[in-house]
């Protein structure tokens, strides 16, 4: 019997596993999916992730940022990262670089479905495999919290994202985040001609149709050619009743998400892992529920205040205007998304 079954190959699952191999637990990687494995994200490491990543061994390569910097048209907003850089990488460029952290650490992913999970009062068995815990690190629309009655319904407007690259060289040292009535648009640098462009909004339209609504964006793009294809992901929100169930333990998005308008996607999944593996060596799932809370705590105030200024309260016209007009006040919002603690 190994000590932990993590089910996922994205960036929480392997966090998660190298964190277990590296406080000396047995573990085995379950990832059906070949690496490198594409996702419709908006591709920007916030600095707490850039750190993390590099703590664990991880060999990055990307395009730095300085900061985020908001725009709506008539208004601009730049706050400064106060420690660190951000990092823009590609989604593919990173799952390759987990996939050879992970082979270097010696830790097996084994490509297999989850299936059944069974458990006792000492272990749990998935796919053949019997361990002590499982970690449950399968994404947004994790199968594991819906087979184990984890999940539950979203009562406001579902919101969805869609990402495409365009081969343009970087305009900006910041992550832009260009707001209109219909939406967001984030653009992040990734390599010295490309930039991604992500659009969040509840309204289920065309790529094409999305973009329309950022005209400011649309001139910043000068023309460029689309170079990679429109991919989405959605609903984003997705709520869990609890992070542990017996002795499977939810991590990243599978534990429960609220909206990808602060970029802190990555930074808390690794963050979670951490805390997972710490729970394990001492045995104690019981106290993952708490650490869990902890380390997202920011997070979900910061980015449900938003989306309800941006939902219900109808003030999301405001937002960059008041960034501006209270600098002290954006960047301090941006350091605690840039360092959640």
């Amino acid at each position: 019997m190994i000590d932990l079954l993590v089910v996922g190959g994205g960036p929480a699952g392997i966090a998660t596993a190298l964190h277990a191999a590296a406080a000396g637990l047995e573990v085995e990687v379950l990832e059906p999916r070949r690496a490198p494995v594409d996702k419709a994200c908006g591709e920007g490491l916030m600095p707490a992730a850039v750190a993390a990543l590099r703590a664990l061994g991880v060999d990055l390569e990307g395009r730095p940022f300085t900061g985020i910097r908001y725009v709506d048209g008539r208004h601009e907003a730049v706050a400064a990262f106060r420690s660190g850089t951000g990092l823009g990488v590609r989604r593919t460029c990173l799952s390759a670089a987990l996939h050879a952290r992970l082979s270097a650490a010696g830790v097996e992913m084994v490509d297999r479905t989850i299936g059944t999970i069974t458990q006792t009062d000492r272990s749990v068995t998935a796919a053949g495999v019997t361990a002590r815990y499982l970690a449950a690190a399968d994404g947004l629309h994790s199968p594991i919290r819906r087979q184990l009655g984890l999940g539950r319904p979203s009562r406001r407007r579902a919101r969805y994202g869609l990402r495409v690259h365009y081969g343009a060289a970087p305009w900006s040292d910041e992550v832009e985040v260009h707001w209109s009535s219909h939406g967001e648009a984030y653009v992040t640098p990734v390599g010295p001609d490309l930039v991604g462009v992500a659009v969040l909004s509840s309204e289920r339209r065309t790529y094409q149709d999305q973009l329309a609504a950022f005209p400011v964006l649309i001139e910043r793009l000068g023309g460029s050619a689309p170079e990679t294809a429109v991919r989405g992901a959605g609903p984003l929100r997705q709520r869990a009743s609890a992070r542990v169930a017996g002795r499977v333990l939810l991590v990243g998005d599978a534990a429960g998400y609220v909206d990808a308008i602060t970029g802190e996607g990555i930074a808390l999944a690794l963050a979670e892992a951490k805390a997972l593996v710490r729970c394990v060596v001492a045995d104690r799932p019981d106290a993952y529920e708490r650490d869990w809370r902890r380390a997202t705590r920011s997070y979900r105030m910061i980015t449900e205040a938003l989306i309800l200024a941006r939902g219900p309260l109808h003030l999301g016209r405001a937002i960059v205007p008041a960034a501006q007009r209270l600098p002290r006040a954006f960047e301090a919002l941006v350091d605690a998304l840039a360092h959640p603690r």
